[in-house]
């Protein structure tokens, strides 16, 4: 019997089944999906690659920002958790350096891992994050070598769920597991994704995105040291009535890195003229004092992103207050305060290149549709792609039809929080 044979088999098991229960939960039909994808691409890596070698099941989290709007990059606070999407990948080592990668959708690719040095025609494609990934565990002392990997996503790309941050994380899982017997802490492992997103792929995010998918679970993360200070939360909104609904309005931020680095660039900008690097490192009141000096140097946007940042820097800490008394109301409140000044200062719902308003019309329909109730703001970076929203269990389905008339079937997606980050299947 093949090891392919061996493990789909494995699947069934009811260890396996609690495992995939673990990470996807308990909704109708999720287990039967989860069976179906990974038998799907270990029959695929079997088509492709025959491997005699140990095969591995291994699997990164899409995430959702519960608050702390584009304030990761200033080294400010979040409050994120991972969730029960994800990038998973059937996969196996091999001895000639090279890793190939099989991705269901797109066109296949390989890496000579021989080289690490940053290839300018790879910048902006995957396989630029799969060579720096490799170089920056190199760096930091962790073993790397070739591998042969299928891979499978429901994380969409331009979902506003950070599929970039999902197979960031996966690919230094991935080195991990083959290579280091699963030592490298999930913190470093959001560090090195993010190296190689900001120094190969050459998009100068922040830190949140990977960060919450390494970790996993409803975490608070502080950013003010290098080595970001976490915080594990338990809240299930379900139980209090209430559904965490992201809505897609199928408008891509894909082509958006300039608009998201000027939002850090202009905060910095802030920050620059007090001496600072961060607007962490700026007192709030020294801003508001400067604010005549500093519209003429930086401009009126920049200021105003920076007060957003400082509002939003304290508004995670009311969230995480609420939510550790159970003051779901507060919390509320705190969720429509971040969307106003999302969409108000840091300006961040209309697309500024082609005038996109598809944000403001899903929260306008949003804010008609709970009159008083729930909760709905901007999600993840803006600009394009994805709203948040807490919507009433027993309006939920309502909710779902309402929008779906405007952004068509499946806009919506009722995310679960995952437990756990990167993972991998032991069968």
């Amino acid at each position: 019997m093949s090891d392919y044979v061996k493990m789909i088999r494995g699947l069934k098991t009811p260890d396996a089944i609690a495992q995939l229960t673990h990470l996807y939960g308990h909704r109708e039909g999720a287990a039967v999906y989860q069976l179906d994808r990974y038998t799907r691409i270990l029959k695929k890596h079997e088509e492709r690659f025959h491997s005699e070698r140990e095969l591995s099941l291994v699997s990164a989290p899409g995430r959702t920002e519960i608050g702390g709007n584009h304030t990761d990059h200033n080294n400010g606070r979040v409050l994120a958790a991972a969730i029960n999407l994800d990038t998973i990948c059937a996969v196996s080592p091999n001895s000639d350096n090279i890793a190939r990668i099989h991705s269901e959708g797109y066109e296949p690719f390989e890496v000579d891992l021989t080289e690490l040095k940053p290839v300018a025609e790879e910048q902006g494609r995957s396989a630029s994050i799969v060579r720096g990934i490799a170089a920056r565990m190199k760096e930091l002392g962790y073993m790397i070598g070739g591998f042969d990997a299928v891979l499978s996503s429901d994380v969409l790309s331009g979902s506003g769920l950070s599929s970039s941050a999902a197979f960031e994380v996966l690919i230094c899982a991935v080195i991990d597991s083959l290579y280091n017997g699963w030592e490298v802490p999930a913190k470093t492992r959001a560090q090195i994704a993010q190296y190689a997103e900001n120094k190969y792929f050459g998009k100068p995010c922040g830190l949140m995105d990977q960060m919450a998918s390494s970790v996993g679970g409803l975490i608070s993360i502080d950013f003010v040291e290098e080595t970001p200070k976490t915080k594990s939360l338990t809240y299930d909104f379900a139980k209090k009535g209430f559904a965490l609904v992201i809505v897609n309005t199928g408008s891509a931020h894909d082509n958006l890195t300039e608009d998201y680095a000027a939002i850090r660039a202009e905060m910095q900008s802030v920050a620059a003229h007090f001496g600072k690097k961060v607007l962490r490192e700026v007192i709030p009141e020294e801003v508001i004092r400067e604010i005549r000096s500093l519209r003429e140097e930086v401009g009126d946007r920049a200021v105003l992103r920076a007060i957003h940042y400082f509002d939003e820097n304290e508004r995670v800490l009311k969230q995480i207050a609420a939510l550790e008394d159970d003051n779901l109301h507060a919390f509320l409140k705190a969720v429509m305060e971040s969307g106003n000044s999302s969409w108000k200062l840091l300006q961040n719902v209309t697309c500024p290149k082609n005038g996109d308003q598809s944000l403001a019309i899903a929260l306008t329909l949003t804010k008609r549709f709970l009159h008083s109730t729930g909760a709905y703001r901007v999600h993840g970076g803006g600009f394009a792609g994805t709203i948040q929203a807490y919507i009433p269990n027993d309006k939920l389905a309502d909710y779902v039809a309402y929008m779906e008339n405007v952004f068509g079937d499946h806009c919506c997606f009722v995310a679960d929080i995952r437990p756990e980050g990167a993972a991998r299947i032991i069968i």
